[in-house]
């Protein structure tokens, strides 16, 4: 792939990124940074990119796992102390976003790739390098787990 085109297609997919990058980092910032690091690194390998047909789901498995890099680094680095809540975290604090993030992480990838960005299940199995069995699964499994957790809260 041509970097022209390379360019081109990561442009019309930020936004896509953006989402999901924002649901698996919580902040804007985050995410952003998260986004710009995952078009660079694709920018990098696009040459090896074999299939152009799967570009999307391609940037994408880049973004999950600079992303997940991210979730690593801040798990090491976190304080006893939680930082106070601002009003822009206070979007972020209802209950489904919460029962998301509560979530296990193999499932919560299937749910954010699934119902936040708009991915459908073979590009989402293609983008977290799983047969599509096994990302039903997950996605059944996970929706359970958020039916559950959302109608206790509602008691």
């Amino acid at each position: 792939m041509k970097e022209a085109e390379y360019i081109r297609r990561a442009e019309v997919l930020k936004v896509r990124l953006y989402r999901t990058a924002r649901l698996y980092l919580g902040g804007e910032h985050a995410a952003l940074d998260a986004v710009d690091e995952a078009v660079y690194k694709g920018l990098l390998a696009c040459g090896k990119l074999r299939e152009p047909a799967y570009f999307d789901t391609w940037l994408t498995r880049i973004l999950i796992n600079v992303c997940n890099s991210e979730l690593r680094r801040r798990k090491r680095e976190r304080t006893m102390e939680e930082l106070p809540e601002t009003a822009v975290e206070a979007f972020d604090a209802l209950p489904l976003r919460e029962a998301v993030e509560r979530l296990p992480r193999e499932l919560r990838a299937v749910i954010v790739l699934r119902y936040f960005s708009g991915y459908t299940l073979a590009e989402t199995a293609r983008a977290l390098e799983l047969p599509a069995g096994t990302v039903s699964t997950r996605q059944r499994r996970a929706l359970e787990l958020l039916r559950l957790e959302l109608s206790e809260q509602e008691v």
